[in-house]
């Protein structure tokens, strides 16, 4: 909870409000000072971006389907299908990814093989690499990174194609 009882969206930061700012709720022209109870009180750390992470070491390999709820970061080694559909997913520097991946927002440092569908956003840091087709409404790409297939960019995800049958 922040100063002025609002709770912080994300990318907001909650660093307390400066002296002599007006919240919402006073009317224009009045200015409130924070109550004492609340300017002594030490500031919140930073919201961490997500708060559970799931992370499969340089170790482990998984063949098969890897669905949830939750960030994941690989270090190890994944083939297969991997959707998490409202979660980041990031392949770490040592991660190898043989799948086709649908995720909120996909980091890659390391490699993966296979299309990726980001909704929201890709990037490809400068060790990455990606050998097939990516689809996002943004892309970052960094110096060095590597990108082998088609890309796909618009602001909105495509709606499913359906396919009529004539007659």
């Amino acid at each position: 909870m922040s100063l002025f009882g609002k709770t912080p969206r994300d990318g907001e930061s909650l660093i307390p409000q400066q002296l002599g700012a007006r919240p919402a709720s006073a009317p224009r022209g009045i200015a409130t000072a924070p109550s004492s109870e609340s300017f002594f009180r030490p500031a919140e750390p930073a919201r961490i971006q997500r708060e559970v992470m799931a992370n499969i070491g340089k170790s482990i390999t998984i063949k098969g389907d890897l669905t949830g709820d939750e960030d994941i970061q690989v270090e190890g080694t994944v083939e297969g299908r991997i959707d998490v559909p409202n979660n980041q997913f990031t392949v770490g520097p040592d991660g190898r990814v043989r799948a086709e991946i649908h995720a909120k927002l996909v980091v890659v440092i390391g490699q993966v093989t296979g299309n990726i569908i980001a909704t929201e956003r890709l990037e490809v840091q400068a060790t990455g690499v990606i050998h097939g087709d990516v689809k996002t409404p943004r892309l970052i790409v960094h110096e060095g990174a590597v990108i082998n297939g088609s890309i796909e960019m618009s602001k909105t995800p495509a709606p499913a194609k359906v396919a009529l049958a004539a007659g």
